[in-house]
């Protein structure tokens, strides 16, 4: 990990310890659960949100007023709407991306899941990702929520990272083996 990623992730870890914390005894963990999946969706979907939290351009007023007026468009709850207002004040709105992977596991923790990061060649219905889910479940002995991405470079297939565990079962990974046996052959 480069130190400005572990800098970014000791200021997210942070800040959503605290949030974390208040959002458990105000029992607004699950508004808490909604924010972050909002806001991770919005950091993907968004080159402006981006570009508003990390464009050193923006002055402190203006990262918290565009922060504050989008949290408040996506109906997010007071308590996330503050402290991303005061990590604009603070500057630290460049760390937003490993605060809300910080909350997710946190929550996840909290209600005895795992997640599992699923890269897929194509998206996967609604059916496949129940029995993905459901399979890992019972491989874990957890409940599972799945971080669904699609990567058309794999060709098909799946790569699922779980915890510090990963499956590679894509096509690209297949083609890649039979490539560097061929090299040894020859």
């Amino acid at each position: 990990m480069s130190e400005t990623a572990s800098i970014s992730a000791s200021i997210a870890a942070r800040y959503a310890s605290a949030l974390f914390d208040l959002a458990k005894s105000d029992k607004k963990l699950t508004a808490l659960e909604s924010d972050a999946d909002t806001i991770g969706a919005a950091l993907d979907d968004s080159d402006a949100f981006r570009d508003l939290i990390s464009n050193p351009v923006y002055s402190r007023s203006q990262q918290e007023a565009g922060v504050t007026a989008v949290a408040k468009k996506m109906s997010l709850d007071d308590l996330t709407v503050s402290t991303l207002a005061l990590m604009a004040q603070n500057r630290r709105l460049f760390a937003l991306p490993q605060l809300v992977k910080a909350l997710k596991e946190m929550i996840a923790v909290e209600k005895g899941e795992v997640t599992a990061e699923v890269t897929s060649a194509q998206p996967l219905s609604d059916d496949q990702q129940k029995k993905l889910a459901d399979t890992l479940a019972k491989k874990v002995g957890k409940d599972v929520k799945l971080e669904m991405h699609v990567d058309d470079a794999l060709i098909g297939g799946l790569v699922v990272k779980l915890g510090s565990q990963m499956i590679d079962s894509s096509i690209r990974s297949k083609l890649s083996s039979l490539q560097n046996a061929m090299k040894e052959v020859g």
